[in-house]
């Protein structure tokens, strides 16, 4: 039987990031053998993982990558449980890994991306160690990639609360930020009318047409009415209409001038996740019995 020594356990730390205790098993039960306790971790790692599946991850961060040459960018939703945990170091490493693994890998879907291999390990390996090392669930929720012959800008509000990715036909850095500031402040549907969904817009008209009525406003004037509060509305959900966070005497459109937006995506930490509602009283007296 091997003698451990604490400069083996400190090394094997340093190698996984698994606990001390941990390291010490492993190599304990693998007789010093350092690969061999990689494995053994790992598997340890992946079972504790599996524990975690069904815990709801709805923090987390979104994380923006933009290329140097600003003709490649991605935006990615990585979750995880508490707010402590995203402002783990490693948790904030493998995002950014992740982000940037995107930009050149160019995965087609979630799939294809949990599949490909970073550094001779898949991104899902990646992702349930991390969840074994953290301590908490960790997933990838969702990511969008944009390659541009014009100039693709970010950005990332409140340390990775909500993200913004988008494409213009021109521009320069500057430029680019206040759009994508602008996208993660007044959260626009669409860059203009022509991209407002149909079904929504016939919604919102029958909303106003029955508020119009409800204020016992004549019929004959309702639809001029209506008219009016529709465009009130486009000035609200489109991009282009929307009076510019930094100078509301002008729209975004005034601020562009000849630069064209060509898409974005804005992507808000958590949306549409149910969060559990946890009773810590409970939870804190359930561990001390």
């Amino acid at each position: 039987m091997a003698q451990i020594t604490a400069a083996m356990v400190k090394e094997l730390r340093e190698t996984t990031g698994a606990g001390m205790m941990d390291c010490k098993k492993a190599l304990s039960a693998t007789d010093g053998d350092k690969a061999k306790a990689i494995d053994w971790l790992r598997e340890k790692g992946i079972s504790k993982a599996e524990k975690k599946a069904g815990r709801i991850a709805a923090e987390g961060a979104v994380a923006a990558y933009v290329s140097a040459d600003a003709k490649v960018g991605v935006l990615v939703e990585v979750n995880c449980e508490t707010d402590f945990a995203a402002g783990n170091e490693q948790f904030r490493t493998l995002e950014k890994k992740i982000a940037e693994h995107i930009a050149k890998a160019a995965p087609a879907d979630l799939d294809a991306l949990n599949a490909s291999e970073i550094d001779g390990k898949t991104v899902a390996t990646l992702v349930t160690e991390a969840t074994a090392t953290i301590g908490e669930k960790i997933s990838l929720r969702r990511f969008v990639r944009y390659e541009s012959a014009g100039h693709i800008a970010s950005y990332t509000h409140m340390g990775g609360k909500i993200g913004v990715l988008l494409d213009l036909t021109g521009g320069d850095e500057a430029l680019g930020k206040d759009v994508a500031m602008q996208i993660a402040a007044a959260n626009p549907l669409a860059i203009d009318r022509s991209g407002v969904d149909a079904s929504a817009l016939e919604h919102e008209k029958e909303v106003l047409r029955k508020q119009a009525l409800e204020e016992g406003k004549p019929e004959k004037i309702v639809d001029k009415m209506v008219e009016g509060r529709i465009k009130k509305y486009y000035k609200e959900v489109c991009l282009m209409e929307q009076a510019f966070i930094k100078d509301s005497d002008k729209t975004v459109a005034d601020v562009l001038g000849d630069v064209k937006v060509t898409a974005f995506t804005r992507y808000q930490l958590g949306e549409g996740i149910e969060k559990k509602q946890e009773n810590f009283a409970a939870e804190v007296a359930a561990q001390i019995k």
